[in-house]
């Protein structure tokens, strides 16, 4: 059983921080707006204080403090199978989350959380944009945005659409009545004790909390229909093809079957949570004029004697990779992967390649890039696609746009976190720009 704690819990107990990252830094606020000074800690902080707050280190006295603590709150990235968490476990020691802890006293009528291991960005982003142009006040936070937590964000909205990665599913100890699944993949197996399962009993336990009613969920998924045991009393699916209408959906601009399906689910969240503009099409079309999308999500950066551009760097497992892919089944496509190792089969890349009829160029980068294009060669990918190592994503790129003119598109769509040669996806996707941007001046001046 999780610890159902709230915030308003915490007020006259010992409270220790573990991590001090986006989040932990929002859970001290929090703390501080009702008076608590918690116990600082964090495994390997940049820092030795916050404020003149002492921040310990976990190995050297941190984590001796925290076992004197009646509730610890963790940071999204501690894992819950790690010896620190286990240890204060063994001790009686609730350890929870700040976004639990929110959700624990929240009015979950006027929330969803919504979940998947792609797709959770854009349709939490979809869902926002479409109630704030009905005019409701709406917070699109958690993995996304702000946590809501955070005193920063204030709590006078109408609704909230809450994006929860599986980190921060594991510390919810309650479900809102609407929840859904966008995806499912195994992805960050490390932190989930290595198991393909145990990542997807934690990511999907959003889903069955007490509070739990309904979960939407996408229907064209296999691996979710599977795990139908775990997704709470009722499920909606959703399919990319299965509503006769939805041209409402143009007017958002996104790319690929997959960000249909994405805004199909964000469409049936409003309705399941009694917006009455959700079910006008007309309301809807309206709504969803001006949508901006998100970076680095099949984002087109541009265009250059013919070749389109596009960002999509936040695709970090094989099965985003493959739905960037299809959202361009019309054209020949150079697309770049490859990154920080963590683990992840890529034979199912070279499986779902197989059905591409047009040519297309796969170009692997370091560090994971040889080990990529050995697992393609050995599932064999198919007599369209040629696999290519390049010594880093600035060759790919100029490689890629080579391959691709007169009219094809070069996509970053790495199937790998950007860390280790990049801080983050926005460094990463700043490269490819840069580039595409020596691409252009080499054909200027020819």
């Amino acid at each position: 059983m999780r610890p159902t704690i709230s915030w308003s819990d915490l007020c006259g107990r010992a409270v220790g921080l573990y991590g001090l990252g986006r989040e932990g830094e929002a859970n001290l606020r929090a703390c501080l707006a009702r008076g608590i000074e918690p116990v600082l800690v964090d495994d390997a902080p940049a820092r030795t204080d916050i404020d003149g707050r002492p921040l310990l280190v976990t190995a050297q006295g941190g984590l001796d403090a925290l076992t004197h603590c009646d509730v610890v709150i963790k940071a999204p990235g501690i894992s819950r199978y790690g010896e620190p968490v286990r240890h204060l476990g063994r001790l009686g020691i609730p350890v929870v989350g700040g976004v639990g802890l929110w959700l624990v006293d929240a009015d979950r009528s006027k929330v969803v959380c919504v979940t998947g291991t792609k797709g959770k960005s854009t349709t939490s982003a979809v869902a926002g944009h479409l109630l704030t142009r009905f005019g409701y006040r709406c917070l699109v936070g958690g993995n996304i945005g702000v946590p809501p937590q955070d005193p920063l964000v204030g709590g006078d909205y109408d609704f909230w659409i809450i994006e929860v990665s599986s980190y921060q599913a594991t510390d919810l100890a309650c479900s809102p009545p609407v929840v859904a699944v966008t995806s499912l993949h195994p992805d960050h197996l490390p932190w989930h004790d290595n198991d393909h399962e145990t990542y997807f009993r934690d990511k999907l336990s959003v889903c069955s909390q007490p509070g739990a009613d309904l979960t939407i969920a996408n229907g064209d998924s296999d691996l979710i229909r599977a795990h139908r045991g775990l997704l709470g009393p009722r499920v909606a699916w959703v399919r990319a093809d299965g509503s006769p209408d939805g041209e409402w959906i143009r007017q958002l601009g996104l790319l690929g079957l997959h960000n249909r399906r994405n805004a199909l689910i964000a469409g049936a969240c409003l309705r399941a949570l009694g917006v009455p503009e959700a079910d006008d099409d007309d309301k809807l079309h309206t709504a969803a004029e001006g949508f901006a999308g998100l970076d680095s999500r099949l984002q087109v950066i541009g265009e250059v004697d013919g070749v389109t551009f596009v960002d999509d760097g936040l695709s970090t497992n094989v099965l985003p990779t493959l739905a960037a892919v299809e959202a361009f089944g019309d054209r020949r496509i150079a697309v770049v992967v490859g990154g920080q190792s963590r683990g992840i089969d890529y034979r199912p890349l070279a499986v779902g390649l197989r059905t591409r009829m047009l040519d297309t160029l796969v170009l692997t980068v370091p560090d994971n890039g040889p080990d990529i294009h050995r697992q393609v060669t050995e599932a064999g990918a198919g007599p369209h696609v040629t696999t290519v190592d390049t010594p880093d994503l600035a060759a790919a790129v100029v490689e890629g746009f080579r391959w691709a003119r007169p009219d094809g598109v070069v996509l970053l769509s790495p199937a790998a976190p950007s860390f280790g040669r990049f801080r983050d996806y926005r460094e990463r996707g700043a490269a490819f720009a840069l580039a595409m941007h020596t691409c252009r001046t080499s054909v200027q001046s020819q």
